[in-house]
């Protein structure tokens, strides 16, 4: 499988960040707010790593950049575990299994090449 380029990945984690947000202001327990608030501020320190790269550079392969992204995986699979009783709206929750997929599948090639 190739890579992804950086600008594919920036695109598929900014629809992360957006559908974590909405998920946070729908959740009903603040045990899950704290849990997407971490997924989301892992996520948000990646893409600001990565939007510091010259536009230039957004075709080349991308490579996890945070520590923190490297350790999210577990985070993400457990989420998409209870998603049901965390995400509350059918809308996010349809848009949240489409994107997550291709957020793991980008993070997961990034981890077994290292």
């Amino acid at each position: 499988m190739s890579q992804t380029s950086v600008a594919d990945t920036l695109r598929e984690y900014l629809s992360l960040l957006e559908l974590l947000d909405d998920a946070y202001w729908e959740a009903s327990s603040v045990h899950h707010k704290d849990m997407l608030y971490d997924i989301i501020s892992i996520f948000n320190q990646e893409v600001a790593e990565m939007n510091k790269l010259s536009i230039m550079d957004h075709h080349y392969p991308y490579e996890v950049i945070t520590e923190g992204i490297r350790r999210v995986v577990p985070k993400l699979e457990r989420l998409d575990e209870n998603r049901e009783d965390v995400i509350q709206r059918t809308q996010t929750l349809t848009d949240f299994r489409d994107i997550l997929s291709s957020v793991l599948g980008i993070l997961e090639a990034q981890l077994a090449t290292m």
